[in-house]
């Protein structure tokens, strides 16, 4: 058995065995809080040898400090070799323990026996969660109908078909040095690309599994999602085989394909080349019998990559974790909004807001945050500001113009003041005070550093990951169309907010479902609640079907692993058993929206369970008087857009 030494004085050797059932190429290993047992690093991780007797029981023998108590976990995974030779050997965590409280070990005496039993329960309560991306990539092909059928059919023939379609792919083989095998150490493994489906529909899901031998049929109303994990995501040849289901087509005695009609293919690095993460592809589906075209299909991708400069390590994890409790109060926006609120003197979003939301007692504080053009995370509520030229003593109004906030830098948004943009006429006369008197922490567009500094650490975060939005109408939410990258995008929010967390209780959440899935599968630590607003007149239609309806939402958060939901007010108090829908579902439900700064249906949301309502807090719990706004000096000034938003 292999043993790992611990720097200690005095050690002792610990006999660890666990059961549990692998799959082919996978692995139980061990990780814990010591030297010997990888100070929490997946890469440290120490691999446990199965029982030659017994394919179920692993075991391995490490030395670790007498007397000192160690925490630990299992994981299941997948050893492979390192990037570069001397290198640490890459590893793919598919399974891992995630028990608040990991196992502990206190071990006296030269040896010593520790039996856990079976893989993911402790202390009687099974809890295990699915991994993250650690050096692999995941590649995401959805068919849907949000605008249109992904299927066209040009042949005459096939008009009138209906047809089930399967997913295959082939990778271009690489020749081995056969130095490299003889080098290759048994536990060490190349991946094998994975591929699985998933169907997302308002009343079920069903979540990554394989494909029955000809497919499925596509439906109006069902998400239609393939994911394939591959460590060679520029290498593959991803073709869909498309079977008539009526069998129009002649069947050959013996054809091993019956139906089968036509394919369309797509090689992975097509996706790189466009240079994005995420986007929609169109693909001629070629007859299988001619090399004639029949259709065409339109295929939406999306790209997961790890966490550049950044890993996670296996300490805690708190991705599935809500600790039962009554509804949380989270301050909206800090202490409330200052739209909703006319004689705020603590405008939203600045560090005065969260500052007062937490003195009035906000368990949580909700704000959203971007990036600006330099790429450092700030807070803000909309994708867009206003921008206006100051003439000296000119006291007409002044012509606002609108402008992406990522197209300025963050120096650039320090020098901006916020004010209401519904103003008219001689409400302008603050965008031309002159008055410098403007303290720093009632300055919009604070950094996200700035806020987890000032934010006492025992009040939480709900962090809203603002991102794009295509409308059902097919404009764009805010009229802005193009942002960064994704992967980009979250590497650098998600980083500041894994190196600065400490002990705080953070919630991600967005109404953006691939934000939501791409934070899930990039860091093992928080949580996300998917933003849905539901059935409403009160904000426009969104394109992508997984947002059109809370009952959808439910199922992607099923189907995607994800905490829970944040959902609309408005469409909750509708039907108030949607709430108890979803936590018999196991999600975590919060609410968000103007009705729940209404003092009764406050009450009539926590009566169902609710876990926590996003509101305007200064409404019950603060007093605010309207004092004269303090104006900054700059030139260039800005005020808020007032369009209609999400009150999240």
């Amino acid at each position: 058995m292999p043993i790992t030494l611990c720097q200690s004085a005095m050690e002792t050797q610990v006999t660890l065995t666990v059961r549990g059932d692998t799959y082919p190429g996978e692995v139980i290993a061990v990780v814990g809080d010591c030297e010997a047992l990888g100070e929490w690093s997946h890469q440290k991780a120490v691999v446990l040898c199965p029982d030659g007797q017994n394919g179920n029981t692993w075991t391995t023998t490490i030395a670790v400090p007498t007397g000192v108590t160690s925490k630990y976990r299992y994981l299941k995974g997948c050893f492979l070799e390192p990037k570069s030779a001397g290198g640490p050997c890459q590893v793919i965590v598919k399974m891992w323990e995630t028990h608040h409280q990991p196992r502990t070990m206190s071990p006296t005496g030269l040896h010593q026996n520790i039996d856990d039993g079976q893989f993911g329960i402790y202390n009687g309560v099974n809890c295990v969660d699915s991994g993250w991306l650690t050096c692999q990539t995941e590649i995401r092909l959805r068919l849907h109908y949000s605008k249109v059928s992904p299927v066209s059919i040009s042949k005459k023939k096939f008009k009138k078909s209906r047809f089930r379609i399967k997913l295959t792919l082939e990778g271009v083989e690489e020749e081995e040095d056969d130095e490299d095998d003889e080098l290759r150490s048994s536990s060490l493994h190349k991946m094998t690309t994975t591929l699985e489906i998933s169907m997302i529909s308002a009343n079920a899901y069903q979540s990554r599994h394989s494909q029955p031998e000809c497919g499925y049929a596509l439906e109006p109303s069902r998400w239609t999602e393939y994911s394939i994990q591959t460590m060679d995501p520029e290498n593959l040849e991803l073709t869909f085989e498309f079977f008539e289901e009526e069998l129009r087509e002649h069947v050959v005695h013996g054809d091993v394909l019956p139906g089968h009609v036509g394919t369309a293919c797509l090689l992975s690095s097509c996706l790189s080349e466009s240079g994005k993460d995420n986007g929609v592809v169109t693909l001629p589906i070629m007859g299988r019998n001619s090399r004639n075209t029949i259709g065409k299909v339109r295929v939406d991708y999306l790209v997961i990559r790890p966490i550049q400069g950044l890993q996670c390590d296996m300490r805690s994890s708190f991705t599935k974790y809500w600790k039962k409790r009554s509804t949380l109060d989270v301050g909206h926006r800090g202490a409330g909004s200052s739209q909703t609120a006319k004689h705020h003197r603590v405008k939203e979003n600045t560090i005065a807001s969260f500052k007062s939301a937490a003195q009035h007692g906000a368990a949580f504080i909700e704000f959203d945050v971007h990036l600006s053009k330099d790429s450092i995370p700030i807070v803000y509520h909309d994708m867009s500001c206003c921008i206006s030229t100051k003439k000296k003593n000119d006291n007409n109004s002044l012509e606002l113009i609108e402008v992406p906030v990522k197209d300025l830098t963050f120096n650039q948004l320090q020098l901006l003041k916020l004010v209401d943009a519904t103003m008219k006429g001689n409400d302008h006369k603050d965008l031309q005070d002159d008055d410098d008197d403007e303290i720093d922490e009632h300055q919009p567009f604070p950094s996200l550093s700035q806020i987890f500094q000032v934010v006492p650490e025992d009040v939480g975060f709900n962090i809203e990951l603002k991102w794009i939005c295509l409308l059902k109408d097919g404009t764009w939410y805010d009229n802005v169309s193009s942002y960064f990258n994704m992967n980009t995008y979250l590497d650098i929010i998600l980083s500041c907010v894994l190196e600065r967390g400490g002990k705080r209780r953070i919630v991600f959440s967005c109404f953006d479902p691939d934000i939501c899935t791409m934070v899930r599968q990039k860091q093992n630590k928080y949580p996300i609640l998917f933003l849905t607003q539901g059935i409403t007149d009160a904000y426009p239609e969104m394109m992508d079907i997984r947002c059109q309806t809370t009952q959808i939402a439910i199922s992607f958060a099923q189907s995607e692993n994800l905490l829970g939901i944040s959902g609309h007010a408005e469409d909750l108090l509708k039907s108030l058993s949607i709430i108890g829908d979803a936590k018999s579902k196991g999600l975590v439900v919060f609410s968000w929206g103007e009705d729940n700064n209404n003092p009764e249906n406050r009450r009539k949301l926590r009566e169902q369970g609710l876990d926590g309502l996003i509101y305007d807090r200064d409404r019950i719990e603060a007093v605010f008087v309207e004092t004269e706004e303090v104006l900054s000096p700059e030139v260039m000034e800005a005020t808020r857009v007032r369009q209609p938003t999400e009150e999240n």
